[in-house]
């Protein structure tokens, strides 16, 4: 394992935006509206949630901790807004609008934090309660792992059964 870095943090949250435009645009419509059955989301639904975090949860929470520390308690965060939000739009106005809203949030990520004693600043989750500065920025860029995980673990699964024998040398599919 390796000690948080907010340089690196910053590199790797750049480059989720570049990921998806490179995966996700112009791809077939069955493809990144697929998802795994019952309340599961599709890449479609992913991409609205990551936008819905870059409104409301990651840059939020940084200013109300930088502002407030534990007198003012977070925001609760919508994880589901991204199904009206997300409503007639396509792809393509998705992956832009990340991508504008990821490097808007990067550049005021660079402004609010410029020391590395901010990172040990507290804030208030409302249901995971105290929480640091750090673990919020940490959190952040690994939530764009999990959700590239689920994305490809979703897609993945379009041809589940056209693979045949090969099924039991692909983990991903989940048998």
């Amino acid at each position: 394992m390796r000690r948080f870095e907010h340089s690196e943090a910053i590199k790797v949250l750049a480059k989720t935006p570049h990921i998806l435009q490179a995966w996700l645009a112009n791809y077939p419509t069955d493809w990144i509206m697929c998802n795994e059955g019952g309340n599961s989301w599709s890449p479609f639904d992913v991409v609205g949630h990551l936008i819905h975090g870059e409104k409301t949860d990651w840059i939020p929470r940084a200013k109300i901790i930088l502002e407030h520390g534990m007198d003012r308690p977070f925001d609760s965060f919508d994880r589901f807004a991204q199904f009206e939000n997300s409503k007639n739009k396509t792809m393509e106005e998705l992956l832009n609008e990340f991508e504008h809203l990821r490097m808007l949030n990067i550049e005021e990520l660079k402004t609010l934090v410029n020391h590395e004693d901010q990172y040990a600043l507290k804030g208030m989750h409302p249901e995971l309660g105290e929480v640091t500065l750090g673990q919020l920025i940490a959190t952040w860029t690994v939530h764009d792992q999990v959700h590239l995980g689920q994305i490809a673990r979703v897609m993945a699964k379009v041809w589940k059964d056209e693979v045949g024998a090969w099924k039991n040398y692909i983990p991903i599919l989940g048998l």
